[in-house]
Protein backbone atom coordinates (compact mmCIF):
# COMPACT_ATOMS: atom_id res chain seq x y z
CA UNK A 1 0.00 0.00 0.00
CA UNK A 2 2.75 2.44 0.93
CA UNK A 3 4.72 1.71 -2.24
CA UNK A 4 1.64 2.18 -4.41
CA UNK A 5 0.76 5.49 -2.80
CA UNK A 6 4.39 6.62 -3.12
CA UNK A 7 4.29 5.82 -6.87
CA UNK A 8 0.98 7.62 -7.34
CA UNK A 9 2.41 10.80 -5.79
CA UNK A 10 5.94 10.52 -7.25
CA UNK A 11 7.14 13.90 -8.64
CA UNK A 12 10.05 12.40 -10.65
CA UNK A 13 11.05 9.08 -12.17
CA UNK A 14 13.60 8.57 -9.36
CA UNK A 15 10.85 8.70 -6.76
CA UNK A 16 8.76 6.37 -8.95
CA UNK A 17 11.53 3.77 -9.06
CA UNK A 18 11.96 4.00 -5.29
CA UNK A 19 8.23 3.44 -4.85
CA UNK A 20 8.35 0.43 -7.15
CA UNK A 21 11.17 -1.07 -5.05
CA UNK A 22 9.05 -0.63 -1.94
CA UNK A 23 6.12 -2.26 -3.77
CA UNK A 24 8.29 -5.23 -4.70
CA UNK A 25 9.23 -5.90 -1.08
CA UNK A 26 5.58 -6.30 -0.13
CA UNK A 27 4.76 -8.34 -3.22
CA UNK A 28 7.68 -10.71 -2.58
CA UNK A 29 6.59 -11.30 1.01
CA UNK A 30 3.03 -12.09 -0.05
CA UNK A 31 4.19 -14.62 -2.64
CA UNK A 32 6.49 -16.41 -0.21
CA UNK A 33 4.04 -16.46 2.70
CA UNK A 34 1.15 -17.78 0.62
CA UNK A 35 3.11 -20.96 -0.17
CA UNK A 36 4.32 -21.29 3.43
CA UNK A 37 0.74 -21.00 4.76
CA UNK A 38 -0.41 -23.75 2.41
CA UNK A 39 2.42 -25.97 3.70
CA UNK A 40 1.34 -25.23 7.30
CA UNK A 41 -2.25 -26.26 6.63
CA UNK A 42 -1.94 -29.18 4.18
CA UNK A 43 0.29 -32.12 3.35
CA UNK A 44 0.56 -34.81 0.68
CA UNK A 45 -1.91 -34.82 -2.20
CA UNK A 46 -4.17 -32.31 -0.41
CA UNK A 47 -1.31 -29.80 -0.49
CA UNK A 48 -0.72 -30.44 -4.19
CA UNK A 49 -4.41 -29.94 -4.96
CA UNK A 50 -4.43 -26.64 -3.08
CA UNK A 51 -1.33 -25.45 -4.95
CA UNK A 52 -3.16 -26.35 -8.15
CA UNK A 53 -6.01 -24.08 -7.05
CA UNK A 54 -3.49 -21.27 -6.55
CA UNK A 55 -2.60 -21.65 -10.22
CA UNK A 56 -5.96 -20.04 -10.96
CA UNK A 57 -4.54 -16.79 -9.58
CA UNK A 58 -1.26 -17.23 -11.47
CA UNK A 59 -3.15 -17.79 -14.70
CA UNK A 60 -5.86 -15.17 -14.35
CA UNK A 61 -3.76 -12.29 -12.98
CA UNK A 62 -1.52 -11.78 -16.06
CA UNK A 63 -4.63 -11.77 -18.26
CA UNK A 64 -6.91 -9.56 -16.20
CA UNK A 65 -4.35 -7.05 -14.90
CA UNK A 66 -3.33 -5.54 -18.28
CA UNK A 67 -6.97 -5.29 -19.32
CA UNK A 68 -7.94 -3.42 -16.14
CA UNK A 69 -4.87 -1.21 -16.38
CA UNK A 70 -5.58 -0.42 -20.00
CA UNK A 71 -9.17 0.52 -19.25
CA UNK A 72 -8.07 2.78 -16.41
CA UNK A 73 -5.68 4.57 -18.74
CA UNK A 74 -8.50 5.32 -21.18
CA UNK A 75 -10.32 7.17 -18.38
CA UNK A 76 -7.52 8.79 -16.38
CA UNK A 77 -3.73 9.02 -15.95
CA UNK A 78 -1.16 6.42 -14.96
CA UNK A 79 -1.24 7.66 -11.36
CA UNK A 80 -4.73 6.20 -11.00
CA UNK A 81 -3.29 2.72 -11.66
CA UNK A 82 -1.18 3.00 -8.51
CA UNK A 83 -4.12 4.37 -6.53
CA UNK A 84 -6.09 1.30 -7.63
CA UNK A 85 -3.22 -0.93 -6.48
CA UNK A 86 -3.21 0.83 -3.11
CA UNK A 87 -6.94 0.15 -2.82
CA UNK A 88 -6.38 -3.54 -3.62
CA UNK A 89 -3.64 -3.61 -1.00
CA UNK A 90 -6.03 -2.15 1.57
CA UNK A 91 -8.65 -4.82 0.78
CA UNK A 92 -6.06 -7.59 1.10
CA UNK A 93 -4.79 -6.14 4.37
CA UNK A 94 -8.30 -6.20 5.84
CA UNK A 95 -8.79 -9.76 4.61
CA UNK A 96 -5.56 -10.88 6.30
CA UNK A 97 -6.35 -9.08 9.56
CA UNK A 98 -9.92 -10.32 9.90
CA UNK A 99 -10.12 -13.56 7.89
CA UNK A 100 -6.68 -15.22 7.91
CA UNK A 101 -5.64 -16.59 11.31
CA UNK A 102 -2.03 -17.58 12.00
CA UNK A 103 -1.42 -20.94 10.31
CA UNK A 104 1.68 -22.01 12.26
CA UNK A 105 0.99 -23.34 15.77
CA UNK A 106 2.82 -21.49 18.52
CA UNK A 107 4.79 -24.58 19.58
CA UNK A 108 6.29 -24.84 16.08
CA UNK A 109 7.50 -21.25 15.88
CA UNK A 110 11.17 -20.35 16.16
CA UNK A 111 12.74 -16.98 16.98
CA UNK A 112 13.92 -15.00 13.95
CA UNK A 113 17.69 -15.02 14.44
CA UNK A 114 20.08 -14.38 11.56
CA UNK A 115 22.34 -17.32 12.40
CA UNK A 116 19.39 -19.70 12.57
CA UNK A 117 18.09 -18.42 9.24
CA UNK A 118 21.50 -18.86 7.58
CA UNK A 119 21.75 -22.43 8.91
CA UNK A 120 18.30 -23.16 7.50
CA UNK A 121 19.28 -21.88 4.07
CA UNK A 122 22.50 -23.90 4.22
CA UNK A 123 20.54 -27.08 4.89
CA UNK A 124 18.20 -26.28 2.00
CA UNK A 125 20.93 -25.69 -0.58
CA UNK A 126 22.55 -29.00 0.40
CA UNK A 127 19.28 -30.92 0.06
CA UNK A 128 19.58 -32.28 -3.48
CA UNK A 129 16.02 -33.57 -3.58
CA UNK A 130 14.62 -30.15 -2.67
CA UNK A 131 16.89 -28.46 -5.22
CA UNK A 132 15.75 -30.81 -7.97
CA UNK A 133 12.13 -29.77 -7.64
CA UNK A 134 12.92 -26.09 -7.07
CA UNK A 135 15.15 -25.97 -10.15
CA UNK A 136 12.53 -27.78 -12.21
CA UNK A 137 9.95 -25.16 -11.23
CA UNK A 138 12.41 -22.31 -11.84
CA UNK A 139 13.45 -23.58 -15.27
CA UNK A 140 9.86 -24.13 -16.35
CA UNK A 141 8.98 -20.65 -15.12
CA UNK A 142 11.95 -19.35 -17.15
CA UNK A 143 10.56 -21.01 -20.29
CA UNK A 144 7.21 -19.27 -19.76
CA UNK A 145 8.97 -16.02 -18.78
CA UNK A 146 10.76 -16.13 -22.13
CA UNK A 147 7.35 -16.39 -23.80
CA UNK A 148 5.95 -13.52 -21.71
CA UNK A 149 8.95 -11.31 -22.49
CA UNK A 150 9.23 -12.11 -26.19
CA UNK A 151 5.78 -13.01 -27.47
CA UNK A 152 4.64 -9.44 -28.15
CA UNK A 153 7.68 -8.82 -30.37
CA UNK A 154 7.37 -12.17 -32.12
CA UNK A 155 3.62 -12.32 -32.65
CA UNK A 156 3.02 -8.64 -33.44
CA UNK A 157 6.22 -7.58 -35.21
CA UNK A 158 7.09 -10.85 -36.97
CA UNK A 159 3.69 -12.48 -37.54
CA UNK A 160 1.67 -9.27 -37.80
CA UNK A 161 -0.96 -9.83 -35.12
CA UNK A 162 -2.87 -6.75 -34.04
CA UNK A 163 -2.85 -5.67 -30.40
CA UNK A 164 -6.36 -7.11 -29.99
CA UNK A 165 -5.41 -10.43 -31.60
CA UNK A 166 -2.31 -10.66 -29.42
CA UNK A 167 -4.36 -10.01 -26.27
CA UNK A 168 -6.69 -12.88 -27.26
CA UNK A 169 -3.73 -15.25 -27.73
CA UNK A 170 -2.20 -14.11 -24.43
CA UNK A 171 -5.53 -14.61 -22.68
CA UNK A 172 -6.02 -18.11 -24.09
CA UNK A 173 -2.58 -19.17 -22.89
CA UNK A 174 -3.36 -17.76 -19.45
CA UNK A 175 -6.62 -19.69 -19.49
CA UNK A 176 -4.61 -22.82 -20.34
CA UNK A 177 -2.55 -22.39 -17.16
CA UNK A 178 -5.79 -22.16 -15.14
CA UNK A 179 -7.42 -25.18 -16.77
CA UNK A 180 -4.36 -27.41 -16.53
CA UNK A 181 -3.93 -26.40 -12.90
CA UNK A 182 -7.45 -27.66 -12.22
CA UNK A 183 -6.80 -30.85 -14.20
CA UNK A 184 -3.74 -31.38 -11.98
CA UNK A 185 -5.88 -30.92 -8.86
CA UNK A 186 -8.32 -33.56 -10.08
CA UNK A 187 -5.70 -36.10 -11.19
CA UNK A 188 -3.23 -36.03 -8.31
CA UNK A 189 -3.96 -38.58 -5.62
CA UNK A 190 -6.67 -40.17 -7.79
CA UNK A 191 -5.16 -41.28 -11.09
CA UNK A 192 -1.47 -40.44 -10.75
CA UNK A 193 1.15 -39.35 -8.22
CA UNK A 194 2.85 -35.93 -8.15
CA UNK A 195 6.20 -37.06 -9.53
CA UNK A 196 4.70 -38.84 -12.55
CA UNK A 197 2.42 -35.90 -13.30
CA UNK A 198 5.38 -33.53 -13.06
CA UNK A 199 7.48 -35.59 -15.47
CA UNK A 200 4.67 -35.97 -18.02
CA UNK A 201 3.89 -32.25 -17.96
CA UNK A 202 7.56 -31.39 -18.48
CA UNK A 203 7.74 -33.81 -21.42
CA UNK A 204 4.75 -32.06 -23.02
CA UNK A 205 6.26 -28.63 -22.27
CA UNK A 206 9.56 -29.67 -23.88
CA UNK A 207 7.80 -31.02 -26.98
CA UNK A 208 5.68 -27.87 -27.23
CA UNK A 209 8.75 -25.62 -26.90
CA UNK A 210 10.62 -27.66 -29.49
CA UNK A 211 7.58 -27.27 -31.73
CA UNK A 212 7.76 -23.48 -31.35
CA UNK A 213 11.43 -23.56 -32.36
CA UNK A 214 10.71 -25.85 -35.32
CA UNK A 215 7.91 -23.58 -36.55
CA UNK A 216 10.22 -20.57 -36.31
CA UNK A 217 13.09 -22.27 -38.14
CA UNK A 218 10.97 -23.71 -40.94
CA UNK A 219 8.50 -20.84 -41.27
CA UNK A 220 5.52 -23.08 -40.56
CA UNK A 221 1.98 -21.61 -40.36
CA UNK A 222 1.07 -19.39 -37.41
CA UNK A 223 -1.76 -21.65 -36.13
CA UNK A 224 0.73 -24.48 -35.63
CA UNK A 225 3.11 -22.19 -33.73
CA UNK A 226 0.25 -20.95 -31.53
CA UNK A 227 -0.78 -24.54 -30.77
CA UNK A 228 2.76 -25.41 -29.69
CA UNK A 229 2.90 -22.25 -27.56
CA UNK A 230 -0.34 -23.19 -25.84
CA UNK A 231 0.95 -26.68 -25.04
CA UNK A 232 4.20 -25.36 -23.60
CA UNK A 233 2.81 -22.42 -21.60
CA UNK A 234 -0.26 -24.12 -20.12
CA UNK A 235 1.93 -26.87 -18.60
CA UNK A 236 3.08 -24.25 -16.07
CA UNK A 237 -0.17 -24.83 -14.16
CA UNK A 238 0.78 -28.47 -13.56
CA UNK A 239 4.53 -28.03 -13.10
CA UNK A 240 4.46 -25.28 -10.48
CA UNK A 241 1.77 -26.96 -8.38
CA UNK A 242 3.45 -30.36 -8.27
CA UNK A 243 7.06 -29.17 -8.07
CA UNK A 244 6.23 -26.76 -5.24
CA UNK A 245 4.37 -29.44 -3.32
CA UNK A 246 7.22 -31.94 -3.69
CA UNK A 247 9.84 -29.33 -2.76
CA UNK A 248 8.07 -28.23 0.43
CA UNK A 249 6.79 -31.64 1.53
CA UNK A 250 9.85 -32.44 3.67
CA UNK A 251 10.36 -28.91 4.99
CA UNK A 252 7.32 -28.15 7.10
CA UNK A 253 9.45 -26.67 9.89
CA UNK A 254 11.19 -24.33 7.43
CA UNK A 255 8.35 -23.65 5.02
CA UNK A 256 9.02 -19.91 4.88
CA UNK A 257 12.71 -20.27 4.07
CA UNK A 258 12.05 -23.06 1.56
CA UNK A 259 9.36 -20.98 -0.13
CA UNK A 260 11.54 -17.86 -0.27
CA UNK A 261 14.50 -19.73 -1.78
CA UNK A 262 12.18 -21.18 -4.40
CA UNK A 263 10.89 -17.71 -5.27
CA UNK A 264 14.42 -16.31 -5.47
CA UNK A 265 15.60 -19.02 -7.86
CA UNK A 266 12.41 -18.84 -9.87
CA UNK A 267 12.71 -15.14 -10.70
CA UNK A 268 16.51 -15.21 -10.93
CA UNK A 269 16.52 -17.99 -13.52
CA UNK A 270 13.56 -16.42 -15.33
CA UNK A 271 15.25 -13.03 -15.50
CA UNK A 272 18.52 -14.54 -16.74
CA UNK A 273 16.71 -16.50 -19.45
CA UNK A 274 14.81 -13.43 -20.67
CA UNK A 275 18.02 -11.35 -20.66
CA UNK A 276 19.94 -14.02 -22.59
CA UNK A 277 17.14 -14.21 -25.15
CA UNK A 278 17.41 -10.47 -25.87
CA UNK A 279 21.23 -10.29 -26.05
CA UNK A 280 21.34 -10.25 -29.89
CA UNK A 281 19.17 -7.12 -29.84
CA UNK A 282 15.75 -7.75 -31.34
CA UNK A 283 13.82 -10.72 -29.94
CA UNK A 284 13.02 -13.22 -32.70
CA UNK A 285 10.84 -16.30 -32.89
CA UNK A 286 13.97 -18.47 -33.13
CA UNK A 287 15.48 -16.87 -30.01
CA UNK A 288 12.24 -17.31 -28.08
CA UNK A 289 11.81 -20.91 -29.21
CA UNK A 290 15.44 -21.74 -28.44
CA UNK A 291 15.23 -20.27 -24.93
CA UNK A 292 11.95 -22.05 -24.18
CA UNK A 293 13.30 -25.38 -25.45
CA UNK A 294 16.55 -25.15 -23.47
CA UNK A 295 14.75 -24.22 -20.23
CA UNK A 296 11.98 -26.82 -20.54
CA UNK A 297 14.36 -29.65 -21.49
CA UNK A 298 16.70 -28.66 -18.64
CA UNK A 299 13.77 -28.83 -16.21
CA UNK A 300 12.90 -32.29 -17.51
CA UNK A 301 16.51 -33.44 -17.17
CA UNK A 302 16.69 -32.21 -13.58
CA UNK A 303 13.53 -33.96 -12.41
CA UNK A 304 13.41 -37.06 -14.59
CA UNK A 305 15.06 -39.61 -12.22
CA UNK A 306 12.55 -41.08 -9.83
CA UNK A 307 12.63 -40.06 -6.19
CA UNK A 308 14.51 -42.68 -4.20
Amino acid sequence: MAGSLWCALAPTVGYLIAGRILQSLGAAAGTVLARAIVRDLFSGSAMTRFFSTLMVVNGVAPVVAPVIGGQLLTLTTWRAVFLALAAVGAILLLAVVFALPESLPHVNRAPAHLCTTLRTFRSLVTDLLYLRYVLAAALMFAAVFAYISGSSFVLQDTYGLTAQQFSIVFGLNGLGIVLLGQVSAWLVGRAVDEHTLLRVSLIVATLGSAGVLTCALLGLPLPLLLTCLFLAVSMLGIVLANATSLALSDHGSAAGAASSLQGLLQFLVGGLAASAMSLPGQVTAVAMGTTMTICASAALTVVYPRRS
